[in-house]
């Protein structure tokens, strides 16, 4: 059993389980009905989305020590109550079904869902690797 991290509105692996959307905002111009259906996530899970100020941050993102301004500010929001007890249900969870975390970006270095995969190890996740 393991969480994926992996771009969301791609093709569904085949024991990928449960989808989870962790961004800040649905898709736009998808009806909510279509969501699932359209391979963007079956649910959606703000909590582990980096704030609206923090995003800014990462996608203006133009050096190296840029981008670690954004993984120190997402990391910090990560260590709040509700983020990390999230982590740690989902790192829980990791271990005894099968099911995925993303978002819409399509490098993943350059993505918090690069940080959340390490986050959710730190938490104890059994991560799948890569697709």
């Amino acid at each position: 059993m393991s969480v994926y991290i992996l771009r969301l509105g791609g093709e569904r692996l085949p024991d990928e389980g449960l989808r989870i959307g962790t961004v800040r905002r649905p898709p736009r111009g998808v009806p909510k009905t279509e969501f699932a259906a359209q391979n963007w996530y079956d649910v959606w899970f703000p909590t582990l989305a980096p704030s609206a100020d923090t995003m800014k941050l990462g996608q203006a993102a133009q050096s190296a020590q840029d981008w670690q301004a954004f993984v120190k500010q997402y990391r910090r929001e990560m260590a709040e109550p509700e983020a990390k007890h999230a982590l740690a249900l989902l790192a829980a969870m990791s271990r005894n079904t099968n099911f995925s975390v993303g978002c819409y970006c399509e490098d993943e270095s350059h993505c918090h869902r690069g940080v959340l995969r390490e986050l959710l190890r730190e938490a104890g996740a059994q991560v799948a690797a890569a697709p």
